[in-house]
């Protein structure tokens, strides 16, 4: 089975626009930036999160805590994803108890991910409060659960796959729709 993409739904500077967007949001939201923690969720909403963080210390002269957090053995589906699953690393910048949690995802899908991430950030301390920041929405809710800040809604088909691709992985910045095509 290979991807085939279909269509390029933002590119680099549409991707940071909206990336500045949120941070603008999240700012006003939180009224500043005290207590104010990013975690990105392996692998794409670490560099997200990252550029963020990099909005928000532009916009308040202010370096916000940030880091990573692996979800993989929080998954729901952990057991059909194969017997080596791809572990990351978390990296938690400072004890999150009483601080106000932004989770940097890059698609909000069925919900999955982001209850796994609940449940991995539970482990380290006890936020105030855990919001939602993701890139793309893309609908399919399979949870009971929303993002509080959205880069850009994009309805999808179910048969349809969003990439998000960062320099990072990809050597390119840009989000497309695709399919999975068999051979």
């Amino acid at each position: 089975m290979s991807f085939v993409e279909k269509t390029v739904i933002m590119d680099g500077t549409e991707m940071r626009r909206a990336l500045r967007r949120v941070a603008h949001e999240i700012v006003e939201a939180n009224k500043g930036t005290d207590d104010l923690v990013l975690l990105g969720v392996q692998r794409r909403g670490v560099p997200l999160a990252r550029m963020i963080a990099e909005s928000i210390r532009k916009i308040e002269e202010v370096e916000v805590p940030m880091g990573s957090i692996d979800i993989t053995f929080y998954r729901d589906d952990l057991s059909t994803i194969g017997p080596a699953p791809r572990v990351s690393t978390t990296d938690m910048p400072v004890d999150v108890t009483g601080k106000e949690v932004i989770l940097v995802d890059d698609v909000l899908y069925t919900g999955r991910t982001v209850r796994a991430a609940l449940d991995a950030i539970m482990e380290w301390g006890r936020p105030k409060a855990i919001r939602l920041a993701v890139l793309i929405d893309r609908g399919h809710r399979e949870l009971p659960i929303r993002p509080d800040f959205v880069g850009k809604n994009v309805p999808t088909s179910h048969k349809e796959i969003i990439k998000v691709k960062v320099k990072e992985f990809d050597d390119v910045e840009k989000v497309v729709v695709g399919e999975v095509q068999e051979p």
